[in-house]
């Protein structure tokens, strides 16, 4: 069982902590989230980019963005971070008296601000709130407050990422789906981002595809598998979480299956 704790000064702010030997999930985060590292280290797996986060270390996922997260231990310590989300509500009180007109983005992507001393001194002023049985009122608000005008100090362009409050409108699903098949998401999910309800997503998938999503993802994820074991050298564990598989031996199923021959041995071969 995996040894997770967690702590909260409010729903907002937390300190996450992981014992086990790693962790993976497919998110796709409904707010902003600034993360300081303590320990451990983490990759994060997006369509186009794989980043590595470690101790001292401070990032911000932007929202609706598809990422594999998978964290790791490191040097016999947990990995432990302390994580602030800056949701849509609090950002709109925020720039509600601020004339900011923020550019249309794409995709943002994440950014570092590693090892930042104003932004680690904000974060780690909150470590001694977690210990406390009655914490200041106001005191959350107050530290988001800061981190975000820090955030605007340090890169002027954050109000694009941050004062953007659109929903993801409809937009081409196969280019979408080619792009992102590798997330493990729930098919509502899915929808939302590429603008659309469940109904409407099945619907016009199966119209793009000829096949229902779960047999096309599963298609998609075995390719780029076996692409990423001959081609790019990769361990069965690591392309078996980095393509979309929650386990390894229902990859390895899946696998041999699909190419009669199982990950393992076909990496030996290679």
């Amino acid at each position: 069982m995996m040894e997770y704790k967690a702590r909260y000064i409010t729903d907002d702010i937390k300190l996450s902590s992981y014992e086990d030997k790693f962790f993976k999930s497919d998110i796709m985060f409904d707010d902003h989230m600034l993360v300081w590292f303590l320990s451990g280290e983490t990759k994060i797996v997006q369509s186009d980019a794989t980043y590595f986060f470690k101790k001292g270390d401070i990032f911000l996922i932007p929202r609706n963005q598809l990422a594999t997260i998978i964290n790791y231990p490191k040097d016999g310590q947990p990995h432990k971070t302390v994580v602030m989300h800056l949701s849509v509500e609090t950002l709109r009180s925020f720039y509600s008296n601020k004339n900011v007109k923020p550019k249309p983005l794409q995709s943002p992507k994440i950014c570092s601000f590693s090892n930042h001393p104003l932004l680690e001194s904000c974060l780690a002023s909150l470590i001694p709130y977690f210990d406390m049985k009655d914490i200041p009122e106001d005191i959350a608000s107050i530290k988001i407050t800061e981190a975000i005008s820090i955030l605007r100090t340090l890169d002027k362009d954050i109000d694009d990422v941050l004062a953007n409050f659109e929903e993801p409108g409809k937009i081409n699903l196969v280019d979408y789906m080619e792009r992102n098949f590798m997330f493990n998401l729930p098919m509502e999910k899915f929808g939302y981002l590429t603008g659309r309800s469940l109904t409407t997503f099945k619907r016009d998938f199966k119209k793009a595809f000829s096949t229902t999503p779960q047999r096309w993802l599963t298609q998609k994820r075995l390719e780029l598998a076996h692409y990423q074991l001959t081609e790019k050298g990769k361990k069965p564990l690591d392309v078996c979480y980095e393509v979309g598989f929650e386990n390894l031996s229902h990859f390895s199923f899946a696998f041999k299956k699909q190419f009669g021959i199982a990950p393992s041995q076909l990496a030996e071969q290679c």
